[in-house]
């Protein structure tokens, strides 16, 4: 079996036209260059990306979260298209949320499309639960979000459980032939 290179990082203006490249596959344009170029500038913002050096998508994935008192609001949690199901939307959900934790961040949230069940799916199996509903908050079709909640970033089980999903991350990755780099 042929293992294939990822490697996360944080990204950076080097990286611009590869994270509009991937916010174009993956979301249609949703951000601008000047949006996403005040995330890299902003000491508040972590965003985060997975690279591949045998890919012909350089960038497979990315995520941000936004640093707000104690608590790190995931703003894109993003994988190509032709990536999905190998793994690497874990993999990027694991990197921030284990980057909010050594920050010292207590408590993570995001919004999600009520009707991406997989993303739904993904973001309960790392323990967060659904707070509430913001009625029409997507713009493109007035679509509803679910907020979700992830607390007690800072407890030690919870620094056991973030260990138990970096195993799980490194195995299921392992069984789609990706060797995570860190």
């Amino acid at each position: 079996m042929i293992t294939l290179d990822l490697k996360l990082q944080s990204l950076t203006s080097e990286d611009v036209d590869a994270i509009l490249e991937l916010d174009k596959a993956c979301f249609g344009g949703l951000w601008s260059l000047e949006g996403y170029q005040r995330e890299l500038e902003s000491p508040n913002s972590d965003l985060l990306g997975l690279f591949s050096s045998i890919s012909d998508t350089k960038l497979l994935g990315m995520g941000c979260f936004w640093s707000i008192l104690e608590e790190a609001h995931i703003t894109i949690l993003a994988v190509h298209p032709q990536y999905h199901r190998q793994g690497l939307g874990q993999a990027l959900l694991y990197s921030l949320l284990k980057t909010a934790c050594d920050r010292g961040l207590e408590r993570a949230t995001l919004e999600v499309r009520v009707s991406n069940l997989a993303a739904i799916s993904l973001y309960q199996k790392f323990g967060f639960q659904t707070a509430g509903r913001r009625r029409g908050y997507y713009q493109d079709n007035g679509e509803d979000a679910l907020i979700l909640w992830l607390s007690g970033l800072q407890q030690p089980q919870f620094q056991q459980t973030l260990a138990d999903w970096g195993t799980l991350v490194m195995d299921n990755l392992s069984k789609s032939s990706w060797q995570f780099v860190w």
